[in-house]
């Protein structure tokens, strides 16, 4: 049995095949010491609160084995869910009974609270019964039964249970035959149950899983949950153009388009797909990799609206963001589709989780007087569930293959064993990534053979120094591109890589008017900000960068668990914060200052004492 996130290993119109987590270890500094993290505090302390919040209980009161009323919101469910899918993800790489243990009895409840005909939800139980399905625009039933189909897939790749993912099928049995051929048309308000039914078909072989998700999907802009924007429910798929709404819902509704073109190969899927991309990206992004521009109705905004104070950029959209640009890569191999998931985890994604693995955001926001801090749960708790599957995932996202073709989408100091068409391999990187530039990988071969070794080039790097066996490659080669190394590689082989990692000041499109006369720093792949803690004797948001300002990179291995800092100087006009007037006259005796500043990872933002915190900083011309 082998645990794929999204199985493409069939899917006729994939360019590229998932490596199964069992067959990666990570070992570097960076991403191997966080997933201990997860698996030992944030996994334990996540049980504990579905637990103490009810979530739990309400499995056990549907079931008839407790009393009592129904606890939390009406989609709790879909929280235990996702941390059965962590958990699953987790026990891939590294077999725990007693975590396995707590499973089995998260599982023997959810199986408990079934009913005869196959439905299930914890909500509609006893005095809600005759409510089911009677409004999918807002109750959520379909997601949740997406969540618990992609938790039974998980559980049964990871550990060979069967339980939870019979309970999974007989509830899709259930939906096919309440929604599907010649029966209901629906459509959820809340996407995921596309994506999950593609892949229970993927898992299970069965054709009608596949077309009722393809169904759910052709529904969309009928009118069916009221056509508004907010459930991408006003177009048909097909003809959308731009990101829209709820920003989760939109993300998880592209996946779900993604996963059908890669078993169906529908060109207007692909079409569409792209111009959402695009005008996600171009108009509609924020430079962490965050979405979702407005707290009313955690929605896309309109183009090149990216607020900074008020960025809402829910931890949960970046996520979508990632597993939707995963499976865009899936079917393209192309880099662009890498990069942004590169972006996404090291910045919108990792934000989301503290440093010592207990606390989350669920906003995150660009700029800060420090008042935003991360908490410990949520009533809505969509987000830490959702950030621990995708942290015990990460091994899965590293490589891929192809025909007699290896890719290396994402770097860090790993093992990796790789089977392709023709041949195997074990691929080692030794790297310092995201902190150091420079990636060595060296290849075990059963046999020389020949094949091709695709290696990403990040976008954000101006190029790359390549070398093969001590060879250096002539010619350009490009950032935002793989590089096709196709030869005959025997055992031993070794390519050396080294990417720019200069400090790169990056400006904004004009569009976005809140950014104009700012600047952002970043290095390799991480987006930096200031904080008050490091930048005593100014507000942050007083800082101005001359033109023309020169930077320096520096180790800090005591700070915030290890990071390289950005340092350099400006100038700082004091604004008087404590002045209880909204506007007042400019004084020419305003005198201009010289300052030191440092810069730290946006990750790594609020995890120390509260305080003004900026990701864009003023530009002048002094």
């Amino acid at each position: 049995m082998k645990t794929f996130v999204v199985d493409t290993s069939t899917s006729p119109h994939a360019k590229l095949r998932p490596v199964p987590l069992e067959d990666v270890s990570l070992e570097d500094e960076f991403w191997a010491p966080r997933i201990e993290m997860l698996r030992r505090v944030t996994v334990p302390s996540q049980y504990k609160l579905l637990e103490d919040t009810g979530r739990l209980f309400n499995f056990r009161r549907a079931a008839g084995k407790a009393r009592g009323d129904f606890r939390g919101l009406f989609f709790n469910d879909s929280d235990v869910y996702k941390w059965v899918e962590a958990a699953a993800f987790l026990l891939a790489t590294k077999p725990d009974e007693g975590l396995h243990s707590i499973v089995r009895e998260v599982v023997d409840d959810v199986a408990s609270a079934q009913d005869e005909d196959g439905y299930l939800d914890t909500f509609f139980t006893f005095e809600r019964k005759n409510q089911r399905w009677s409004n999918l625009r807002d109750m959520h039933e379909l997601y949740c039964a997406g969540h618990l189909m992609q938790a039974a897939i998980a559980l049964r790749r990871a550990t060979g249970d069967q339980k939870l993912l019979e309970v999974a099928r007989r509830l899709a049995d259930h939906i096919i035959n309440v929604f599907g051929p010649g029966k209901r048309p629906g459509v959820c308000g809340h996407p995921e149950i596309e994506m999950a039914l593609v892949e229970l078909y993927r898992e299970t072989g069965k054709l009608a899983y596949l077309e009722m998700a393809k169904s759910f999907l052709d529904n969309r802009g009928k009118d069916l949950i009221g056509g508004s924007p907010y459930h991408v429910d006003h177009k048909p798929f097909r003809e959308l153009s731009e990101v829209t709404g709820h920003a989760v819902r939109m993300l998880y509704l592209n996946c779900g388009a993604a996963d059908l073109f890669l078993e169906t190969g529908e060109g207007e899927l692909w079409d569409a797909l792209e111009r959402l991309w695009h005008n996600m990206t171009e108009c509609k992004m924020y430079i962490t990799g965050g979405v979702g521009s407005r707290y009313e109705g955690e929605a896309f905004g309109e183009n090149y609206e990216l607020p900074n104070v008020r960025a809402y950029a829910e931890t949960c959209a970046a996520i979508a963001s990632f597993m939707w640009n995963w499976r865009m890569l899936l079917a393209s191999g192309e880099a662009r589709f890498a990069d942004l998931m590169e972006l996404v985890l090291y910045n919108g994604i990792l934000a989301g989780v503290s440093l010592d693995g207990k606390e989350y955001f669920y906003v995150n926001p660009l700029a800060d007087r420090g008042l935003h801090r991360r908490q410990s749960w949520f009533d809505c708790a969509c987000c830490p569930p959702n950030i621990a599957r995708l942290l015990a995932s990460l091994p899965g996202y590293f490589y891929c293959t192809s025909t007699n073709e290896i890719w290396v989408n994402l770097y860090g100091q790993s093992t990796a064993h790789l089977r392709f068409d023709g041949g195997a391999a074990v691929l080692t990187q030794r790297t310092r990534y995201p902190w150091d530039g420079n990636v060595e990988i060296t290849l075990q071969v059963e046999h020389e053979s020949t094949f091709s070794l695709n290696l990403r080039i990040p976008g954000w790097s101006a190029g790359a120094n390549v070398e093969v066996n001590g060879q250096k490659l002539e010619g350009p080669i490009c950032g935002g591109d793989y590089l096709k190394l196709h030869r005959t590689w025997k055992t031993g082989d070794r390519v050396d890589m080294s990417f720019n990692m200069s400090i790169r000041t990056i400006k904004c499109n004009p569009n976005v008017y809140e950014n104009l006369g700012r600047i952002a720093l970043s290095r390799g792949p991480i987006i930096y900000c200031l904080e008050a803690i490091d930048n005593a004797g100014f507000d942050v948001w007083d800082l101005m960068n001359p033109q023309g300002s020169t930077f320096a990179a520096e180790w800090r291995p005591s700070l915030l668990e290890g990071v390289v800092v950005l340092r350099g100087r400006g100038v700082v006009v004091d604004s008087d914060w404590d002045q209880k007037r909204l506007y007042y006259a400019v004084s020419h005796k305003e005198s201009k200052r010289d300052v030191e500043f440092l810069a730290v990872p946006y990750y790594a933002w609020a995890n120390r004492e509260p305080g003004p915190m900026t990701v864009w900083i003023k530009s002048c011309d002094i």
